[in-house]
């Protein structure tokens, strides 16, 4: 019954997350040359309607993440690209193309077989100490390194390696919010108040925020969707397996299905990266 409630809340995270998404994409697009694309950026009505959208599709992630592990609720999340597509067209005034469904289709199928397949299974609600300060501190190095890598490049470019930074980013904050979740679930609001996990969290997504708007406005929004839509599952995956000690149940040649699935996955979310967004500016 749980993984079912946290695949239900998981959907409406992405269907939010997604209208948010598209919400903020248009003031992208829209952004005048020079100044800074973030102080533009909020001073417009839309973005804080967009930001909300965002916050509220992630409380909807948090309480997904209390009713099953993370590696049930991050595949999900990446259906949001889907939702993506039918906004996105509406605004643009066009019909969705028969490839945009069909790639769909095959993200769709992918999540399935990740999740049912896969069956995973819940971790180490509170993992100690050892196992975050090396995941923080490659994170940390690999990411700014990634930034500073990014600042350096020309337009497209650079929007592909923001992407992947906040990609990155969101990675870290997804693993910290299902800690975050699991200190609340098991030791209650006090204990939440004074442990470190809550605070990166809320430094990580302030950080994220903020890169993600750079990144929407360093160059074509084919560039850097891609990266950070796929980027942030395999973080999470590679976290979830490393620092929460999440597994998916899975033996023999089910593994053979479970990497062809994410390979599908990630095929799929780059493919309709490119159309939906190169749809929506043309």
């Amino acid at each position: 019954m749980g993984n079912i409630l946290a695949m239900a809340f998981a959907l409406l995270s992405a269907l939010t997350i997604a209208w948010g998404t598209v919400v903020r994409h248009r003031i992208a697009e829209n952004a005048p040359a020079g100044g800074s694309p973030f102080l533009q950026a909020i001073r417009r009505p839309a973005w804080w309607a967009g930001t909300f959208l965002a916050l509220a599709g992630y409380g909807f992630q948090i309480i997904a993440l209390g009713f099953g592990a993370l590696l049930v609720v991050q595949p999900i999340l990446v259906l949001s690209l889907m939702f993506t597509l039918p906004l996105s067209a509406h605004f643009a005034g066009r019909r969705i193309a028969r490839d945009e469904f069909l790639w769909a289709l095959a993200l769709t199928i992918a999540v399935a077989v990740l999740v049912l397949l896969g069956r995973p299974e819940a971790g180490d609600p509170q993992p100690p100490l050892e196992r975050w300060i090396p995941a923080m501190v490659i994170g940390v190095v690999a990411l700014i390194s990634l930034e500073r890598y990014a600042q350096r490049q020309i337009r497209n470019e650079k929007a592909l390696w923001l992407g992947v930074v906040t990609g990155g980013i969101y990675g870290y904050v997804a693993v910290l919010s299902k800690a975050t979740v699991d200190i609340f679930t098991h030791e209650g609001f006090l204990a939440l108040l004074t442990a470190w996990e809550g605070y990166t969290l809320l430094a990580g997504a302030i950080i994220g925020t903020v890169v993600q708007q750079y990144a929407f406005n360093a160059g074509d929004l084919k560039n850097s969707l891609p990266a950070m839509t796929i980027l942030e599952p395999i973080v999470a995956f590679a976290l979830g397996y490393a620092v929460l000690g999440e597994k998916f149940q899975v033996s023999g040649f089910n593994w053979f299905f479970m990497a062809l699935a994410l390979a599908t996955m990630i095929v799929s979310t780059i493919a309709l990266s490119r159309k939906g967004v190169g749809a929506q500016k043309s």
